[in-house]
């Protein structure tokens, strides 16, 4: 029962021993290729590609968006972390928005905006790791150059602004750019972002704090105010992106795996690997219902104790070293029955001691070993759908999608406090020498599928394009407060449904099985894998995006 464990792919697995972009934007990994091929590293081609998914991904970041990434510096031999994620506004109470009649919050608008993060993130890059050669200006020059002229709409980007239409008919500020004549811009049709591009002008000849400190922060501020927006120039002004040395990782099977740190929910693949560990997934078969069962019924218990435990570290004192440990995936390993699905998953007892133990991603590898495994969002497809005033900067909705408005939980809001991020990007290595890195766009189905995509690696010896095409599959709810009180559904891609025996035997075993909504975003994969014995590079890219992997 289940498919062949071969993945016919549409596309041959990228290889070179050179630099490489994996992006969902041809025009974004074209930007960063170049950087690399005039002498730039990977650290200065990423900012390249990150600048122009900004402007041709206009559903999933930009420069109101947020960013979480892994850094690997091959001269060091070490992994940084960045988190680029905004606070809440100090005014930002949970009585603040119980008393406006809010049950949940409010998911677009200004009230649902977190400070962007991603400049000060492209900054911090550069002046930190960047190769010295390229100034932000110079790095910004293909987004503007895009955001000015304009650029064809790919078509699966294109979907978003269909899917989005109504939307962004009810949001004056977004529709007058991302409508055209009042509908949807169709696949081909020139989306050109005039006001983009004079703020990216300005961020180039003014330099990054432009946007926290600088005229472009004063009209962000000043038409979030008109409209009910929390946030001081104050406020706006103290962003700082964290980077920091010690990224959350694990062991699988003799690899090291890396994810980023709290706030981001990294630590869930870490933890569904922990649990997996103790199972032969290779017995199995990568598309048999008991892998679909395996790894669903280990989702529940690590997302279980994501709503229970996990939080703002600054806030909330999260236990992830127990959480991490292989003694604790040990003991909720028992909970796991292979005959029967878990109706009700409770989080795991903490007294286990520890041991040692909407969104666009792209990865990239330049000759020397430098790679960048870099993820940023608006949260929501169009983020907040609310573009401030004249800026054409459209603000993501990270505070209003992120937080709980239910008294005592981890993760509700609080003045100036971090929500827990579904963003998450990963690194892994064999015998401290890079192995691979990789990542999707998602929200809540970003650790599931980073599992799959690593045990089908890992465990099944796939090469990155087959295991960035492989048919994938989601359970849901995930942790979004809107959405966490949903009846549990598994969903699976249309070559699992079609093995009649294969759902059959998961609705015995108790799972409500369904296909994907029709208006779901199936993920963007992009691997990038490293042959340590010859040095060559491998790139993967998901067709179930517009991009793919470019290499010189």
């Amino acid at each position: 029962m289940g498919l062949s464990l071969t993945v016919t792919t549409g596309r041959s697995v990228v290889l070179t021993r050179n630099g490489m972009v994996c992006s969902a934007s041809p025009l974004a990994a074209s930007a960063g290729l170049r950087v690399l091929q005039e002498g730039g590293n990977a650290i200065d081609a990423a900012i390249a590609t990150a600048g122009v998914e900004g402007v041709v991904l206009p559903p999933m970041c930009g420069l109101g968006g947020e960013v979480f990434a892994l850094v690997y510096r091959a001269r060091e031999g070490k992994v940084y972390g960045v988190t680029g994620s905004g606070k809440a506004p100090l005014k930002a109470t949970r009585d603040f928005f119980v008393s406006r009649g809010y049950r949940v919050m409010p998911q677009d608008g200004p009230l649902s905006v977190a400070i962007p993060g991603e400049v000060d993130a492209y900054a911090t890059l550069l002046e930190r790791f960047g190769s010295g050669r390229f100034t932000l200006a110079r790095l910004l020059e293909p987004a503007i150059a895009l955001a000015e002229e304009g650029f064809p709409l790919p078509q699966r980007i294109a979907r978003y602004f269909a899917i989005a239409g109504p939307q962004l008919a009810r949001s004056p500020s977004a529709g007058r750019i991302f409508l055209q004549e009042g509908r949807p811009y169709r696949p081909g049709a020139v989306l050109r972002q005039h006001q983009l591009a004079q703020t990216l002008q300005a961020i180039a000849r003014h330099g990054p704090r432009e946007f926290y400190e600088g005229e472009v922060a004063r009209r962000i501020l000043t038409a979030l105010q008109a409209e009910g927006g929390l946030y001081t120039p104050q406020e706006w002004a103290s962003h700082r992106t964290i980077l920091y040395d010690d990224p959350l990782s694990t062991t699988y099977r003799g690899v090291t795996i890396y994810e980023t740190h709290l706030p981001s929910q990294g630590i869930l693949v870490l933890q569904m690997l922990n649990l997996l560990e103790g199972f032969d997934l290779q017995g199995m078969g990568h598309t048999t219902a008991d892998y679909i069962h395996l790894l669903t019924e280990a989702k529940k218990l690590a997302y279980a104790d994501r709503l229970a435990y996990l939080g703002d570290p600054e806030f909330v004192p999260s236990p992830w070293q127990t959480l991490l440990s292989k003694a604790y995936a040990q003991e909720r390993r028992r909970a796991i029955e292979m005959g029967r699905a878990s109706p009700l998953v409770a989080p795991g007892a903490l007294a286990v001691p520890a041991d040692d133990g909407a969104t666009s991603y792209f990865c990239v590898i330049d000759k020397e070993g430098n790679a960048v495994s870099f993820i940023h969002s608006l949260s929501n497809a169009f983020g907040a759908c609310w573009v401030a005033g004249d800026t054409g900067v459209l603000l993501n909705n990270r505070v209003g999608r992120g937080f709980s408005l239910v008294e005592g939980h981890p993760n509700v809001i609080a003045p100036g406090k971090r929500t827990m991020h579904t963003l998450n990007a990963y690194m892994a290595f064999r015998e401290g020498r890079l192995l691979l890195l990789g990542g999707t766009p998602g929200g809540d189905n970003q650790p599931q599928w980073n599992v799959q995509v690593l045990t089908r690696l890992l465990d099944f010896g796939l090469n990155p394009q087959e295991a960035a095409e492989a048919p994938r599959f989601t359970h849901f709810p995930g942790t979004d407060p809107i959405a966490v009180d949903n009846p549990p559904e598994l969903r699976l891609e249309e070559p699992f449904l079609k093995d009649t025996a294969l759902v059959e035997e998961l609705r015995r075993r108790g799972h409500r099985v369904g296909p994907y909504p029709a208006s779901a975003f199936l993920g963007g994969v992009q691997i990038i894998m490293v042959d340590p014995s010859t040095g060559v590079r491998m790139g993967g890219s998901d067709p179930r995006c517009d991009g793919g992997a470019y290499a010189y």
